[in-house]
């Protein structure tokens, strides 16, 4: 898996975004008590609304970011983001009103709504190799995990000697870092596109994405993973402290317990994948996540509940993990950007709607209700996958063009021919498959 940071240009970017979801881990610690600051008890209020807007500006921008994105050049675009990020977070200290709080992530979310897609579909042109690729996204996965766990412990050592505010500084730095790591890194050129009207650019991703079926499968997957994840995040601490009757540090070990299984996965990955196919490891974390889920009302102890959420942890990675290699063949080069925002749009809209749903129904009805609602929700999306990303799915695939002319570029003869085909201006619909 660390074979892959001998590629100079990976190295830079993979520290370039380890710098700044440790600066974001900050933050995000920095964020809470700020909340607390100046909301008091209503703090939840507070963190639940920044949360929603911050889904809102990934759901709505995503797509437009990446339209934009497709007329700058990509490192001033990801360069100009982080150094956009770095100053809205310089401005938190000072906030004194919870609007201002308000306004302030909105303008944070959208910069990463346009930078994280960007920066994703920058990696397989990085590394072509799909080996390569594939040990990538692994570690990218493995450095996510681990930041969750360190930030935390980062900024409570911290907190023993600054005040929070401080952690907002360790942010920008985060940020401005990973900025500079862009600015040294060789990127490779942008494949010219057609000159589209930008509108048409915007809905470009969702299109491709819709026309696909391996990517109307794996959308409807994104569902079954927001519900069985928004159990974890929405309700360990009330599962923790008020069903087990623990303290803050048995929610820490609940948490700990997902992180340990995603990292066991990210790392098993490469080798997994290497023997099976995408589509049934990625259904099979699916499973397990809702099956997860779905036993939340036996847990009685701490320990059963740190396996559990171990168990659903491993499934989280199986299913995310992939998620790049599945685009990257599933559109052309100067299409995944869009491709890669659809997906970004598409997967939040998923935790737009179980987030609420699972803390809604958690405090109206109880956690097992909840538990067994978001494991429904999980089964029916697991079911509309098998139908909608079809078993037998090969890349090249035999399709002819009778809307073209026989002498046109594309077509070396008469009547049906082959190549692996992806939705673009020429294939606008998907071949059925004999």
């Amino acid at each position: 898996m660390l074979s892959v940071l001998s590629n100079p240009t990976f190295r830079h970017l993979f520290t370039a975004q380890l710098v700044a979801l440790i600066g974001t881990g900050l933050a995000t610690v920095a964020l809470g008590l700020l909340a607390w600051q100046l909301a008091g008890d209503n703090a939840g209020a507070v963190l639940g609304t920044a949360l929603a807007i911050k889904m809102v500006a990934y759901v709505s921008l995503a797509p437009i970011a990446a339209a934009v994105a497709e007329r700058l050049p990509r490192r001033a675009f990801l360069v100009a983001l982080d150094l956009i990020r770095a100053g809205v977070i310089a401005f938190l200290p000072f906030v004194t009103e919870v609007w201002q709080v308000y306004v302030l992530i909105f303008f944070l979310q959208a910069a990463s709504a346009g930078f994280t897609p960007a920066f994703q579909a920058v990696i397989p042109d990085v590394l072509k190799d799909e080996d390569d690729y594939t040990n990538a996204l692994s570690l990218l996965r493995l450095t996510e995990d681990l930041e969750q766990l360190a930030s935390p412990m980062i900024a409570a050592l911290l907190l023993t000697v600054v005040s929070f505010p401080v952690l907002f500084a360790g942010t920008v730095v985060g940020f401005v870092a990973s900025a500079l790591l862009v600015v040294t890194a060789r990127l490779p050129d942008r494949v010219q596109t057609e000159n589209n009207h930008f509108w048409a650019d915007v809905t470009k991703g969702i299109r491709i994405y819709t026309r696909t079926p391996r990517l109307r499968g794996l959308m409807v997957m994104e569902a079954s993973v927001a519900a069985a994840g928004a159990m974890v995040y929405v309700n360990t601490v009330v599962l923790v402290q008020a069903r087990l009757g623990l303290g803050e540090e048995s929610v820490a070990l609940a948490f700990a317990g997902f992180g340990a299984g995603s990292m066991l996965a990210a790392f098993l990955l490469p080798r997994i994948l290497d023997r099976l196919e995408d589509r049934p490891v990625m259904i099979g974390g699916a499973a397990l996540m809702v099956a997860g889920v779905a036993l939340v009302p036996l847990v009685g102890s701490l320990a059963a509940l740190i396996a559990l959420w171990a168990v659903i942890g491993f499934g989280f990675s199986l299913t995310q993990t992939p998620i790049g290699r599945i685009i990257n063949r599933s559109a052309r080069e100067a299409d995944r950007g869009a491709v890669f925002a659809a997906q970004f749009a598409l997967s939040h809209a998923c935790w737009l709607v179980t987030y609420p749903l699972a803390g809604w129904i958690g405090a109206g009805a109880g956690l097992s209700a909840a538990a067994m609602t978001l494991a429904v929700i999980g089964a029916l999306g697991l079911a509309a996958v098998l139908c909608l990303w079809p078993a037998v799915d090969p890349e090249i695939l035999i399709h002819d063009h009778p809307d073209l002319p026989p002498d046109h570029p594309h077509l070396t003869g008469h009547g049906p021919h082959l190549h692996a085909l992806v939705i673009d201006d020429l294939h606008r619909r998907w071949p059925k498959v004999a």
